[in-house]
């Protein structure tokens, strides 16, 4: 009996032993398969993303023709890839033809539109200078025609009475030498160029109409009143008439009544005395003749035609008037006219020297040395329809048909994601190794860095995001080409003396961060306080020591407490680890 119970007791002992060993065995095999030991030194802090080489500066070629909606087709293009070289530029090398049948057409039908509105403007300016001087001629005969009718009222009334009624009627005196001011407008010269003279300037002010001669000419009625003109020269003569017929009347009554005596006494006969009484009458008739002549000359004639010469004078400064103002009339409609005509043929020659520009545009040279590539630079799809660049597609105007970039200064293009955008800066100096040659590494500078993320990429991937950043490569390399996938390595910082674990070592629980030591006096998870990190390695502030064992892979026991809290990272993973590394990030302190 008691031999049986040490049997069985030791078969206990074996298979306790058995246990103990088979855990510890299995136990120190997961520890060892994949721990890192927390490392001591220099941490360079980098962030490291794939973006494709451009040019820095490229010249667009556009298709600047305008044929409507229909677009132009090419006819000839440069085949892609073909490098423009300096003789090339200076030989006008053809890079591209459009067709250009329809422009010629337009062209032909503006040639004849031009030369209609050339002959029309010839036609106004003309015109307008036969107007002007009509104008000036009938100015002139107006006024000649007001100043003679001036002189006539002065040569009748005489010069100061005409002066005094004049005054008193307001009646505005004619110039006697000055002219209206219009001055000639500048000849068109040839048809095809003409001279946009500036039309002669009218004085519009409207002129004082006279008034009509409303004057009391009786008051002339005297001698002393009249000036010298012809009515006191025949009121002289009227008055003179009258007084020699009264001296010869007066001696004709003398001699009567000498030859009544000399009848009494019988010394004449009856003859001579009905002579002497015959001669007496007639001297008497011509007296109330002389008389007669006079009063109706005051009364009637004079009156008569001092205001007849008056009127045509009003009348004559009235056609004077009348005359400006039709000249300005007139010249305004030959003026408006030239202007029409010379807008219209500024219209047609702008319309023709664009058709004459559209078919020359036609034919583009090359202006630039380069390398051609068809489209935009940063055309990947096509857009509305349209065609592949190549010999007959059709183009829209304003659509890009060839690039040359400038290959002496390239720059790399990369999308860097928000949670390391904070840390990319301007100045900051990047190593970029292109794809295609793995074993020359080229450096560069951070030259611009998106405000805003890529509105593209929003629209593709609404949750993530990230910010453009232009990195400008330093020196000319022949071997590098547009287009060509490389990757930047942005150094952020360098801590010269810091501990530091893989990103997958870390993993976020409930926002504090954690890690898993392996052996040591306390194994198992341990808070840990996180600083600056690259895709590799990140900083460890507090929490673990140089040398200890920190597990890459979060142990199959824990992997229930962290799952939905942050979730660890998969060990081994060097994508896992870009992922890890953001998330650790937005707990981690600020430094």
């Amino acid at each position: 009996m008691t031999g049986r119970r040490w049997l069985a007791a030791a078969a206990l002992l074996l298979v306790a032993g058995g246990l103990v060993y088979w855990r510890r065995s299995g136990a120190s095999s997961a520890e060892s398969g994949a721990v890192f030991a927390t490392r001591r030194g220099p941490l360079e802090i980098t962030v490291l993303e794939g973006g494709s080489l451009q040019s820095l500066e490229s010249q667009e070629i556009k298709c600047e023709v305008r044929v409507g909606y229909q677009g132009t087709k090419i006819l000839k293009i440069v085949e892609e890839g073909y490098l423009v070289t300096e003789e090339d530029v200076r030989t006008n090398k053809v890079l591209v033809e459009l067709d250009s049948s329809e422009i010629q057409k337009q062209v032909v039908q503006q040639e004849i539109q031009f030369e209609q509105a050339a002959a029309t403007l010839t036609d106004a300016q003309q015109g307008y200078d036969i107007q002007l001087n009509q104008n000036l001629s009938d100015i002139k005969a107006a006024e000649q025609k007001a100043r003679f009718a001036r002189l006539d009222f002065d040569k009748f009334l005489g010069a100061d009475a005409a002066e005094t009624v004049v005054q008193g009627l307001e009646v505005e005196k004619p110039p006697s030498s000055t002219l209206p001011t219009f001055a000639p407008a500048g000849s068109p010269g040839s048809a095809g160029s003409p001279t946009n003279a500036p039309v002669a300037p009218v004085d519009p002010s409207p002129r004082p109409a006279p008034k009509g001669p409303v004057v009391d000419f009786s008051r002339f009625a005297k001698l002393e009143a009249l000036g010298d003109g012809e009515a006191k020269q025949k009121l002289r003569k009227l008055l003179d008439d009258h007084q020699v017929a009264q001296k010869e009347l007066e001696q004709a009554r003398a001699t009567l009544e000498g030859t009544r005596r000399l009848f009494g006494g019988g010394y004449v006969t009856r003859t001579d005395l009905q002579r002497d009484e015959i001669a007496y009458e007639n001297s008497r008739l011509k007296v109330q003749t002389a008389e007669t002549a006079r009063d109706l000359f005051l009364k009637y004639e004079l009156i008569k035609t001092a205001e007849e010469t008056l009127s045509k004078y009003s009348e004559a400064l009235r056609e004077l008037d009348r005359a400006r103002k039709a000249a300005v009339s007139k010249l305004a409609q030959a003026e408006a006219k030239l202007r029409s005509s010379q807008a219209q043929y500024t219209v047609q020659e702008r319309q023709k020297k664009e058709f004459t520009e559209q078919q020359e545009k036609c034919v583009i040279h090359a202006t630039k040395p380069g390398l051609v590539v068809y489209g935009g630079g940063n055309d990947q799809y096509y857009y509305g329809g349209e065609e592949r660049i190549r010999e007959g597609a059709t183009v829209r105007e304003r659509q890009a048909i060839i690039t040359i970039p400038d290959m002496t200064r390239m720059t790399v293009k990369v999308s860097i994601h928000e949670s390391y955008i904070k840390k990319v800066k301007k100045g900051q100096r990047v190593r970029i190794t292109a794809d295609a040659f793995p074993d020359k590494q080229l450096t560069g500078e951070v030259s611009k860095v998106a405000v805003l993320p890529d509105s593209q990429n929003r629209w593709m991937n609404p949750d993530l995001k990230v910010y453009v950043t232009t990195i400008t490569v330093d020196g000319t390399q022949d071997w590098l080409k547009p287009g060509m996938t490389a990757k930047a390595e942005i150094q952020v910082d360098r801590l010269a003396d810091v501990l530091y674990v893989p990103v997958q070592a870390i993993t976020p629980i409930d926002g504090r961060q954690y890690c898993y030591v392996s052996g040591g006096r306390s194994p198992g998870r341990r808070e840990v306080e996180i600083g600056q990190f690259n895709d590799e390695f990140i900083e460890i502030r507090k929490g673990v020591s140089e040398g200890e064992l920190v597990l890459l892979r979060q142990p199959p026991q824990e992997s229930g407490e962290g799952a939905g809290k942050g979730g660890p990272a998969a060990a081994g993973s060097p994508a896992a680890g870009q992922k890890a590394a953001p998330a650790a990030a937005a707990s981690a302190p600020k430094s």
